[in-house]
């Protein structure tokens, strides 16, 4: 029996008590300790969702042929048995990955989280797992991915933050089986392979912590039930109370709009390539998004969405009182390719100039106006003009507040000429827009009117 077996069955072994004692550590939360813990995520407005894996070596092809949707689905898209999708552990060496490139691209972007995935629907660990021998280390890298992405967070500032699927295509304890997979004569234990998953959470959050999310996914299939998301969401809220846990570690999602009711567990709501056409007051919720149509690296999808396209979609969920998760899908080599590299220079040129108007800023207090969108901080409301008036006046509806002063962000020191004309207040603009993009104006306002 090998070191890594033996280690896997004391851990396994272990992962009952550990459960009964994360359960007795979960204590419910006074409202104000709620909004403690969720503070930064709403704060930051802003992360880096990576989708890297195995996946990324076929880049979409299996067997010379084009695999229609997306990348990281290709073994259940193309129905690869185990046994020959395990070949590629042989083939993932990745020796231009550069941990501190990575999150300096999301730093200089704008990005305050990184959220990658320990393991996708394959089941393939990119951490050196201790009770697996289907990880990065038993591929020709042998380098622990989460380890060095861990030590270059806490050198900038980024908060770490792990997606991990609850369907895995490769456990053999999981169910159900996938229809073209040819074990169905080996017996399955699924309470097995929930602990398991618990032994790998647990060493995620332990050893590679503190994070910031444990974002699950792959929750919908029918054997996962309401109760197991709870019991999952109290383990790991036991392991660390301080984390963050999204919707989908229960059943709850209303499918890709990806929120839930209070019933369910869940810290917030995952949108899934879609903006809420409205925020919901009291509600947390992120879009997660990708650049192009796919999530892994898939070497045949070049329809990117523009610079321009994403300062927008960032600023109209912003006002929503929403986080955009913005997805890069990394090459087998490593490499973050260089179209989501540009547009994301392109978002952080317009953060560096503008992020007071994103960071830590709260739903729009005058809903979606016809010329772009608003968002709010204390008494400043923030006006993010993305189509410039051609008569040079922005026409402002529903201020509960009169403002007392107003001007634009990137020229602080002009004051603009504000005046009311019955319930409209009217804004004479500079000459000049001040960005293509998106100008935003600053309106100071007073108390508000009760």
């Amino acid at each position: 029996m090998g070191s890594r077996t033996l280690a896997a069955i004391c851990v396994l072994c272990m992962t009952a008590l550990f459960s009964s004692v994360a359960r007795c550590a979960t204590v419910p939360e006074t409202p104000q300790q709620r909004d403690k813990r969720m503070r930064w995520f709403r704060d930051a407005r802003f992360g880096m969702f990576i989708h890297w894996g195995l996946y990324a070596i076929p880049a979409g092809e299996w067997n010379g042929k084009q695999v229609p949707g997306i990348g990281e689905w290709i073994m259940n898209s193309a129905r690869v048995p185990v046994s020959e999708y395990e070949q590629l552990v042989e083939r993932f060496n990745p020796v231009r990955f550069d941990a501190r490139r990575w999150v300096r691209i999301a730093k200089d972007a704008g990005m305050k989280y990184i959220v990658i995935t320990s393991k996708h629907h394959d089941g393939f660990c990119l951490f050196d797992a201790g009770n697996s021998d289907y990880d990065v280390m038993a591929t020709p890298f042998k380098r622990d991915i989460l380890k060095e992405l861990s030590a270059a967070c806490k050198r900038e500032g980024i908060r770490l933050c792990f997606y991990h699927s609850i369907m895995d295509w490769h456990h053999p304890d999981y169910l159900p089986r996938r229809p073209w997979d040819p074990r169905p004569g080996v017996p399955a234990d699924f309470s097995r392979y929930i602990a398991y998953m618990k032994a790998q959470l647990r060493q995620l959050v332990m050893q590679y912590g503190p994070l910031g999310i444990l974002w699950f996914d792959g929750e919908w299939e029918s054997t996962w039930t309401h109760e197991m998301g709870r019991d999952l969401y109290e383990y790991v809220r036991g392991l660390q109370p301080s984390i963050i846990v999204n919707n989908r570690v229960d059943k709850g999602r209303r499918g890709m709009q990806g929120m839930n009711s209070p019933e369910f567990a869940g810290d917030y709501g995952t949108p899934e390539q879609e903006v809420p056409p409205e925020g919901l007051p009291g509600v947390d919720w992120e879009s997660c998004m990708t650049m192009n149509d796919t999530w892994g690296y898939k070497k045949s999808d070049h329809h990117w969405k523009s610079g321009p396209e994403l300062v927008r979609m960032l600023v109209d969920i912003a006002s929503k009182g929403g986080n955009l998760l913005l997805n890069v899908g990394p090459t087998a080599e490593g490499v973050i390719p260089e179209p989501s590299v540009e547009r994301l220079e392109f978002v952080g040129r317009w953060l560096k100039a503008n992020g007071e108007s994103i960071y830590g800023t709260t739903a729009s207090r005058i809903g979606r106006p016809a010329w772009g969108r608003s968002t709010t901080r204390g008494s400043r409301v923030y006006l993010h003009v993305f189509d410039w008036p051609a008569d040079g006046v922005l026409r402002v509806e529903g201020l509960q507040t009169d403002p007392v002063a107003a001007y634009a962000l990137a020229s602080r020191r002009a004051k603009l000429n504000v005046q009311r004309v019955g319930s409209t207040w009217l804004i004479k603009l500079p000459a000049r827009q001040t960005d293509p993009v998106d100008s935003v104006i600053v309106l100071e306002t007073g108390p508000q009117k009760r």
